[in-house]
């Protein structure tokens, strides 16, 4: 007879737990439903009045071309973002676990990005890529690209994934840099007397052990892209030249907050909130199957 093991639930874990829960139901079960609601409803811009429209708010939004482009450009921008940003993080990552001297001043020099916010460092790109006074600028030129992001959308596309991948590359690094240490020494040890070659020790054995840590850092790059690259956005290029560097979620800040049309910017954002949903499923649907923790 197999006897199972009672445990008696106290009040006390629930009663800790309620704050938690107040703020999730408060700022984002809330929010959401809101918007559900008014993606059906066509809103006047002073908020007296709606009108329920049904599906006419997305209708509207599939036979948009501005719309369509702004899909095109996150998707485009996300993953450009995202593999810049994983990639080079764990380049760095790498560099830095082998150095052996001055390994402090290292790794503060490439962690310290984290704690700039992402209107800071829009900022800091629109002085760096400044047609007048910009430094980057003048590498360009001097590289023989005449460099504009405020007229050139190329340009200006450009402009934003280097910001954004300098504002993101620090946070990666720490993971990546983590994610190596805690490797044994006994694995690192077999693994240099079976494999001579660094390179092919490093994709066989230290890879495929990073490959959780990487995993968890693609769903969190990705959602950066979508969202928190909201004020570099802003602050660069507020979506210019031309609409050409609109993301998703800056179309829904300047069409609700901007033109006042509540009811396509609410159905903006259900759409939005799918899109990332379907990415984070196929993310654990297939990749998470070649990672083996």
């Amino acid at each position: 007879m197999i006897r199972r093991q009672q445990f008696q639930h106290s009040p006390i874990s629930y009663a800790l737990l309620l704050p938690q829960i107040a703020i999730i139901a408060v700022f984002f079960v809330y929010p959401a439903a809101q918007a559900v609601y008014l993606s059906f409803m066509l809103e006047d811009p002073w908020g007296m009045s709606s009108t329920f429209v049904g599906m006419e708010n997305y209708q509207i939004l599939l036979e948009s071309s501005d719309y369509i482009d702004s899909v095109i450009f996150t998707v485009f921008f996300a993953i450009t973002v995202s593999f810049l940003s994983l990639a080079l993080a764990l380049l760095l990552a790498v560099k830095a676990d082998n150095v052996l001297h001055g390994k402090g001043p290292y790794r503060v020099t490439l962690t310290w990005v984290y704690a700039v916010a992402p209107a800071v460092a829009g900022i800091m790109g629109s002085f760096l890529f400044n047609p007048h006074i910009g430094v980057l600028t003048d590498f360009f030129d001097y590289m023989g690209w005449s460099f504009s992001f405020q007229t050139d959308p190329v340009d200006a596309t450009v402009a934003l994934i280097l910001v954004s991948v300098w504002k993101q590359v620090s946070v990666n690094f720490i993971y990546f840099l983590a994610g190596l240490q805690s490797i044994s020494y006994a694995v690192r040890e077999a693994a240099m007397l079976d494999c001579v070659s660094d390179n092919r020790r490093f994709w066989t054995i230290t890879f495929p052990l990073l490959a959780p840590t990487g995993f968890f850092l693609l769903v969190i790059n990705l959602t950066y892209a979508f969202f928190d690259t909201f004020g570099v956005i802003d602050t660069m290029t507020s979506g210019g030249p031309g609409g050409q560097t609109t993301s998703m979620v800056y179309k829904v800040y300047r069409d609700g907050f901007v033109g006042a049309d509540l009811g396509g910017s609410s159905a903006q954002s259900v759409v939005l909130l799918l899109l990332v949903l379907m990415l984070t499923y196929i993310q654990f649907r297939v990749v998470e199957k070649r990672v083996h923790y």
